[in-house]
């Protein structure tokens, strides 16, 4: 009975709809401070508000900040972030989270406000600061923290085949992988154990994404002695692959069952071609925030064009890429036929970073 009342005085709590404007000039963002008087008071936050019945939540952020800073951004490149729930107990909120850049003349006329229209007080902070939580932000915005970790690119590690040396392919990574880059190594079986755990070594500036099974020998191959064993805090995500995320969404269909055979120790990067993989990956966000694990902090769709890697598979094209992009709960990686050149248009398209091999480099 007790579970029971429990489970009606949830469902009977309001959720309160947001839209949540990450405003930013290249490494500097705005946040206001909430007023002790307020929910989740003598904090700072991103601009934003709720979202009314007659309108959507790009509607809503553009009105929102106007209200709030009187910047007019209806003109400037809106990128969905990702959507998230979060429930303070007293209260539970539905966020809909958009990244905006102002323009250089936008910026020149508002770094000096130091109070929004409604009172509030802003600051301009450093990316640094904020992701190393030096202005301290509603519980709710802490994913929102890790989605702004992932770079604009990602570069991915050339395939290893049993026809190629290990030695080769080491230091082709080794010297040509731009500086303080995140790099997702796709780790087979065919490369031998600590080759990835080598490159980590050689590299320390490398942040890594890594399979989620790999195995943790791979991470700290035995040979490069105690004190290097640091290699293991370069890993800033685990991947999962399309297909391990389709056989997670399947084992839970019939069951209570939860993300626990995916890491518990790492962010989520995860793969997706079409809706149902997108629905899979919406499914795992929800369920680790859920849990309070590491959450998705992204997912490749792919491919957006054709590809020399996977010739034979059908390209999605920018549209339809678009489309699923914004079913998304989570920032969108694009990859397939793309290169750093193409970011742009990848945010034009409402993703919010692009991924490769061959023009990564």
């Amino acid at each position: 009975m007790l579970n029971k009342a429990r489970n009606q005085q949830e469902s009977q709590k309001t959720i309160v709809n947001v839209a949540v404007a990450v405003i930013h000039y290249k490494d500097q963002y705005l946040l206001g401070f909430r007023d002790a008087a307020q929910h989740q008071g003598n904090r700072y936050e991103f601009v934003g508000g709720k979202i009314d019945n007659n309108e959507s939540g790009e509607q809503a952020v553009i009105r929102e900040v106007a209200e709030e800073t009187g910047i007019a951004i209806q003109d400037n490149t809106i990128v969905k972030l990702g959507r998230l729930h979060h429930d303070y107990g007293d209260k539970q909120v539905s966020l809909q989270v958009y990244k905006i850049e102002l323009t250089t003349a936008q910026h020149e006329q508002y770094k000096h406000c130091q109070y929004g229209l409604e009172g509030q007080a802003l600051v301009w902070v450093s990316k640094l600061d904020l992701l190393t939580e030096q202005y301290p932000l509603p519980a709710a915005n802490k994913t929102i923290l890790k989605w702004l970790s992932v770079p604009t690119m990602i570069a991915i590690t050339y395939p290893l085949t049993h026809s190629d040396p290990t030695s080769a392919w080491l230091q082709y990574h080794q010297e040509n992988l731009m500086l303080n880059s995140w790099v997702y190594m796709r780790v087979k079986e065919v490369m031998s154990e600590d080759i990835v755990g080598r490159l980590m070594h050689q590299r320390p500036d490398l942040s890594v994404i890594v399979s989620h099974d790999a195995d943790h020998a791979l991470l700290m191959p035995e040979d490069v002695g105690a004190e290097n064993k640091h290699t293991s805090q370069q890993v800033v995500a685990h991947h999962v692959t399309h297909t391990a995320l389709m056989q997670w969404f399947d084992s839970i269909q019939d069951s209570n069952a939860s993300a626990q055979l995916i890491s518990h120790t790492y962010p989520l990067i995860v793969s997706c071609h079409d809706a149902a993989s997108i629905k899979a990956a919406n499914r795992l966000a929800s369920a680790r925030l859920q849990q309070q694990l590491p959450p998705v902090i992204g997912a490749f769709l792919s491919p957006v064009l054709i590809t020399q890697t996977h010739p034979n598979a059908e390209p999605l094209g920018w549209e339809r890429w678009s489309s699923l992009a914004q079913l998304a709960d989570m920032p969108i990686i694009g990859l397939g036929g793309l290169s750093p050149a193409m970011i742009d248009q990848a945010l034009a398209y409402g993703g919010i970073s692009v991924a490769g091999i061959r023009h990564f480099y």
